[in-house]
């Protein structure tokens, strides 16, 4: 039975696998997304219209942290136009820089689940977010 279960676990894993790889501009779309409800609930903590929490802070570095390592991945050739994409030609130019962007919001993203207060919270979230600002200018087509 555990067997069994196992088994079917990694299959799952290996299918969920094809499927990004076969559609890398749904699954880019949809870890943004991710991201970006942690932002919200971030920047309603940071603003105080939200308490602080330990274990919220660290839903959304673990968001950010899992998004961070999973995008640079989902750009591969294939992906460069259609499905609505937004991805900015630079990516593919710039791979250095772009995986460099994305290592560097997953350090700092990781800070945010080691805030033990408000005001940590603030500062590891505002570090965090200017990454994402700094990698939408270079590396996103704005509609």
């Amino acid at each position: 039975m555990i067997r069994t279960i196992a088994v079917a676990a990694v299959l799952g894993l290996g299918i969920t696998a094809v499927l990004a790889q076969s559609d890398p501009i749904t699954e880019r779309r949809n870890t943004m997304k991710a991201v970006g409800a942690g932002s919200r609930d971030g920047a309603a903590i940071a603003k105080g219209e939200a308490p602080f929490e330990a274990a919220k802070a660290q839903a959304i570095a673990k968001a950010y942290v899992d998004a961070a390592k999973k995008m640079p991945g989902l750009y591969p050739d294939s992906s460069k136009t259609g499905g609505e994409t937004t991805a900015a030609p630079k990516i593919w130019e710039d791979q250095a820089g772009f995986k460099a962007a994305f290592a560097k919001f997953e350090t700092d993203a990781a800070a945010i689940g080691t805030a033990a207060d408000v005001a940590g919270f603030r500062t590891a979230f505002g570090n965090a977010t200017k990454n994402c600002g700094s990698c939408h200018e270079v590396y996103r087509i704005k509609k």
